[in-house]
Protein backbone atom coordinates (compact mmCIF):
# COMPACT_ATOMS: atom_id res chain seq x y z
CA UNK A 1 0.00 0.00 0.00
CA UNK A 2 1.27 3.27 -1.21
CA UNK A 3 1.70 6.00 1.57
CA UNK A 4 2.22 9.97 1.11
CA UNK A 5 2.58 12.00 3.99
CA UNK A 6 3.05 15.77 3.95
CA UNK A 7 4.58 18.17 6.53
CA UNK A 8 5.79 22.04 6.90
CA UNK A 9 2.75 23.62 5.93
CA UNK A 10 1.75 26.54 8.17
CA UNK A 11 0.77 30.42 8.38
CA UNK A 12 3.42 32.80 7.09
CA UNK A 13 3.66 36.44 5.65
CA UNK A 14 3.48 37.48 2.32
CA UNK A 15 7.13 37.44 0.89
CA UNK A 16 7.99 34.94 3.76
CA UNK A 17 9.74 30.84 2.63
CA UNK A 18 8.11 28.29 3.99
CA UNK A 19 9.41 23.93 2.35
CA UNK A 20 7.35 21.29 2.25
CA UNK A 21 8.10 17.73 2.19
CA UNK A 22 6.31 14.74 1.01
CA UNK A 23 8.07 10.65 2.36
CA UNK A 24 6.40 8.15 0.32
CA UNK A 25 6.49 4.55 1.35
CA UNK A 26 4.94 1.00 -0.35
CA UNK A 27 6.63 1.00 -3.75
CA UNK A 28 10.00 2.08 -5.62
CA UNK A 29 9.91 5.79 -4.99
CA UNK A 30 12.85 6.33 -7.91
CA UNK A 31 10.38 4.97 -10.39
CA UNK A 32 7.97 7.60 -10.35
CA UNK A 33 7.23 11.19 -11.24
CA UNK A 34 6.55 13.15 -7.93
CA UNK A 35 4.26 16.11 -8.13
CA UNK A 36 3.15 18.80 -6.25
CA UNK A 37 -0.76 19.94 -6.37
CA UNK A 38 -2.35 23.17 -4.27
CA UNK A 39 -6.20 23.71 -4.22
CA UNK A 40 -8.15 27.00 -2.38
CA UNK A 41 -11.69 27.62 -1.05
CA UNK A 42 -13.85 27.04 -3.85
CA UNK A 43 -11.03 26.53 -6.53
CA UNK A 44 -9.98 23.75 -8.70
CA UNK A 45 -7.33 22.09 -7.54
CA UNK A 46 -4.00 23.08 -9.51
CA UNK A 47 -1.15 21.65 -10.50
CA UNK A 48 1.74 23.56 -9.07
CA UNK A 49 4.97 21.27 -9.38
CA UNK A 50 6.14 18.20 -11.09
CA UNK A 51 9.88 16.39 -11.13
CA UNK A 52 10.85 13.35 -13.02
CA UNK A 53 11.47 10.21 -11.91
CA UNK A 54 15.46 10.90 -11.78
CA UNK A 55 14.89 14.41 -10.33
CA UNK A 56 16.79 15.58 -13.55
CA UNK A 57 13.79 17.32 -14.95
CA UNK A 58 11.39 19.66 -13.44
CA UNK A 59 7.82 21.76 -14.60
CA UNK A 60 6.28 24.76 -12.91
CA UNK A 61 3.23 26.34 -13.88
CA UNK A 62 3.51 30.18 -14.47
CA UNK A 63 2.27 31.37 -11.13
CA UNK A 64 4.88 29.90 -8.66
CA UNK A 65 7.89 30.03 -11.41
CA UNK A 66 10.75 32.29 -10.47
CA UNK A 67 9.20 31.21 -6.42
CA UNK A 68 9.07 28.08 -5.98
CA UNK A 69 11.45 24.70 -6.19
CA UNK A 70 10.63 21.45 -6.53
CA UNK A 71 13.15 18.71 -5.52
CA UNK A 72 13.16 15.29 -4.20
CA UNK A 73 16.11 12.66 -2.60
CA UNK A 74 15.53 9.21 -3.61
CA UNK A 75 17.52 7.97 -1.05
CA UNK A 76 15.12 9.30 1.55
CA UNK A 77 11.95 8.92 -0.54
CA UNK A 78 11.19 12.37 0.18
CA UNK A 79 9.92 15.27 -2.50
CA UNK A 80 10.57 18.92 -1.61
CA UNK A 81 8.46 21.82 -2.40
CA UNK A 82 10.44 25.00 -1.33
CA UNK A 83 8.60 28.12 -2.05
CA UNK A 84 9.74 31.82 -1.82
CA UNK A 85 8.42 35.36 -1.89
CA UNK A 86 4.83 33.58 -1.04
CA UNK A 87 1.73 35.51 -1.51
CA UNK A 88 -1.69 35.94 -0.37
CA UNK A 89 -3.05 34.10 -3.60
CA UNK A 90 -0.48 30.98 -2.64
CA UNK A 91 -2.77 30.14 0.28
CA UNK A 92 -4.21 26.62 -0.36
CA UNK A 93 -3.93 22.87 0.75
CA UNK A 94 -0.63 21.23 -0.47
CA UNK A 95 -0.93 17.82 -1.91
CA UNK A 96 2.11 15.60 -2.96
CA UNK A 97 1.11 13.18 -5.22
CA UNK A 98 3.09 10.05 -7.05
CA UNK A 99 2.70 9.51 -10.92
CA UNK A 100 1.27 6.52 -12.39
CA UNK A 101 3.05 5.80 -15.55
CA UNK A 102 6.56 4.24 -14.54
CA UNK A 103 9.17 6.73 -15.74
CA UNK A 104 7.77 9.32 -17.13
CA UNK A 105 8.79 10.96 -20.06
CA UNK A 106 10.33 14.33 -19.30
CA UNK A 107 8.57 15.83 -22.10
CA UNK A 108 5.11 14.98 -20.20
CA UNK A 109 6.02 16.29 -16.94
CA UNK A 110 3.01 18.50 -17.45
CA UNK A 111 0.61 15.38 -17.55
CA UNK A 112 1.48 13.36 -14.81
CA UNK A 113 -1.55 11.27 -13.69
CA UNK A 114 -1.50 11.17 -10.37
CA UNK A 115 -2.12 7.24 -8.91
CA UNK A 116 -2.21 8.27 -5.00
CA UNK A 117 -2.38 11.48 -2.65
CA UNK A 118 -1.38 12.21 0.37
CA UNK A 119 -3.74 13.83 2.99
CA UNK A 120 -2.93 17.74 2.52
CA UNK A 121 -1.16 20.66 4.63
CA UNK A 122 -2.28 23.59 4.78
CA UNK A 123 -0.30 26.78 3.83
CA UNK A 124 -1.64 30.18 4.25
CA UNK A 125 0.10 33.54 3.32
CA UNK A 126 -0.95 36.52 5.23
CA UNK A 127 -0.83 40.08 3.46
Amino acid sequence: QVQLVESGGGLVQAGGSLRLSCVASGRTFSDYAMGWFRQAPGEERELVAVISWSGSYTYYADSVKGRFTIFRDNAKNTVYLHMDSLKPEDTAVYSCATDSNYRRSALSLEAISPAYWGQGTQVTVSS
